[in-house]
């Protein structure tokens, strides 16, 4: 009998790919929260993750996944417009990357979980 590793593993490795890309894009607008006519980014999580669960769902195959939304992430309307332009604020980017390592540790977590409970059933325990 075979292992299929994505239906095992669920969407889990996806979303920890997508907090990933969340991560370098949220630090981007952190290091340049200074820079005038800086356009803050951001991605849609919710939407991606829904739309690869359901090609995960459809197409059992991980290569034929697709996460290409990373690739244009959207531009973030400021709370408190400045005046250079820059659409990054410091406590609103400081907070979303902390809630994104967050749900990237319980991603983490959950992946953890999947791995050893597949261990566990290739060993007989």
């Amino acid at each position: 009998m075979s292992i299929s590793f994505d239906r095992a593993l669920g969407i889990h490795p996806y979303a920890l790919e997508l907090r990933t890309e969340r991560a370098r894009i949220l630090a981007g607008n952190l290091a340049n929260v200074d820079t005038p006519g800086y356009l803050a980014r951001d991605v849609d999580y919710k939407s991606i993750l829904s739309r690869v669960a359901s090609q995960v769902e459809t197409s059992r195959q991980s290569s034929s996944v697709s996460m290409s939304e990373l690739d244009h992430p959207l531009y973030r309307v400021p709370e408190q417009p400045s005046l250079d332009g820059n659409t990054a604020e410091l406590g609103v980017e400081q907070g979303k990357f902390a809630n994104n390592a967050m749900e990237y540790q319980t991603t983490l977590a959950f992946l953890n979980m999947k791995i050893t409970g597949i261990a566990k059933a290739i060993e007989g325990r």
